[in-house]
């Protein structure tokens, strides 16, 4: 089992049934995660315990090691967006019991073209320009958020909130579709949230797209 971070740790102390734990920075890196990945053999379980930059830290070894066969069980954070996707629960006793008793089924795996992975929710703040999911253009003008996550049926789903009408006293329109690939083109750039983590600097222009390969997660 991997804990990421010293949050991670104390929250799940009592998961040490699942077998040996070994603790990583909350954000894992290669030099962490590599060596887990060579000790596991073909069609192996790995537990990661942690919020959803850290799954998502972890998913992109996987990918990046060709090690999608690796089945996954998480132990998420409460307010874990990724849990919220997949239905996992974020109940102590009833997330180790997924993870030590559960089933591993093939799970879409989402990535962007900055070589990040969503394991949860990627978001921006309000922004002016366009978003096409496939063929269908979901936005044409300002929203006061985007979100990108998952989509449980296969691909992207995209989540489109408008600005707020009548003065400021009714939330925007909210508006979502789903599809294999997700556009977002904007100006001026704005800073994507990736799993709860700003990026670097703002972008003008950003993808996510369903990966050709999934992921084993063990999930109800």
């Amino acid at each position: 089992m991997l804990t990421c971070g010293t949050g991670a740790g104390e929250r799940w102390s009592a998961a040490a049934s699942l077998g040996t734990t070994l603790t990583l920075s909350a954000r894992p890196t290669r030099g962490e995660v590599d060596p887990v990945l060579d000790a596991i053999g073909d069609g192996g379980r790995l537990v990661v315990a942690g919020d959803d930059a850290a799954i998502a830290a972890v998913l992109a070894r996987l990918l990046r090691r060709e090690r999608l066969d690796v089945e996954v069980a998480l132990l998420p954070d409460p307010d874990s967006a990724a849990a919220a996707v997949w239905g996992l629960p974020t109940d102590p006793g009833a997330a180790v019991d997924l993870a030590r008793d559960g089933s591993a089924r093939p799970t879409p795996l989402v990535r962007d073209d900055h070589g990040g992975l969503v394991a949860g929710r990627h978001t921006t703040g309000p922004v002016h320009g366009e978003i096409y999911c496939g063929e269908h253009r979901v936005l044409r003008g300002d929203a006061a958020q985007v979100a990108v996550t998952p989509d449980p049926a296969g691909g992207v789903r995209v989540t489109v909130t408008g600005p707020r009408r009548l003065g400021g006293l009714r939330a925007g329109r909210v508006t979502e579709h789903a599809g294999r690939a997700v556009q977002l083109g904007c100006r001026p750039p704005v800073t994507v949230v990736r799993d709860g983590v700003p990026g670097d600097r703002p972008v003008p222009r950003r993808s996510w797209y369903r990966h050709t390969e999934d992921w084993r997660l063990v999930r109800p």
